[in-house]
């Protein structure tokens, strides 16, 4: 139940990380869903980045987070949903731990076009025991796969979600977060930790 105090209830937060490689959408998804102004910590590419940052397959992409896109979705009074972008380039990795504490799942954002660059997010998330699914945003229509493909070479559980989205589309990008919702339920049915809420 949300806090209670005298006559004034405040609302559970719930907090959930939008991860994924290095333009893969995690700014757009984070955008397109939520309710407020989301916070955005871009900065533009710069030449400096050129040998650190693979552009292969977003050579148009101009900027990029340095800390993290949070956004808002106020669920009912008693529940509000808090998002997290992380970072994609592996020089800002270090930041995944902080932005972890308290998350009680994860998106992991997919490019067919460079898959190999959630990786990391799938291993950071299973070696910390934090359920996620995997949303593949369809930037391109030439490189589409079955579900079963992209479990193949990510080596996912039989358990994992794997579903396809638009970042930039709000019905699509809000299917992603109640297909994890939905998955977590199933996930811990007998946590009472999750039936209650987890602080953000």
């Amino acid at each position: 139940m949300p806090y209670k105090e005298g006559s004034e209830f405040f609302s559970t937060a719930l907090k959930l990380l939008i991860a994924g490689g290095f333009g893969v959408g995690k700014t757009t998804f984070v955008g397109t869903v939520s309710e407020i102004a989301p916070l955005r910590t871009e900065e533009i590419l710069t030449t400096a980045s050129i040998g650190t940052d693979d552009l292969s397959g977003v050579e148009r992409k101009s900027t990029t987070t340095v800390a993290m896109d949070f956004g808002r979705i106020t669920i009912s009074s008693e529940y509000v949903l808090y998002l997290f972008g992380t970072p994609g380039q592996e020089r800002f990795w270090f930041m995944w731990d902080e932005l972890s504490n308290g998350a009680i799942g994860a998106v992991v954002l997919a490019d067919t076009r460079r898959l190999e660059d959630c990786f990391a997010a799938v291993d950071f998330f299973e070696s910390r025991g934090i359920d996620f699914l995997v949303a593949v945003n369809e930037f391109d229509p030439d490189y589409r796969y079955e579900p079963g493909d992209v479990r193949g070479a990510l080596d996912l559980k039989p358990e994992i979600p794997v579903i396809f989205c638009d970042a930039r589309d709000r019905k699509s990008a809000t299917g992603v977060l109640i297909s994890l919702i939905k998955y977590l339920l199933e996930t811990h049915v007998d946590s009472p930790s999750l039936e209650n809420g987890a602080p953000a």
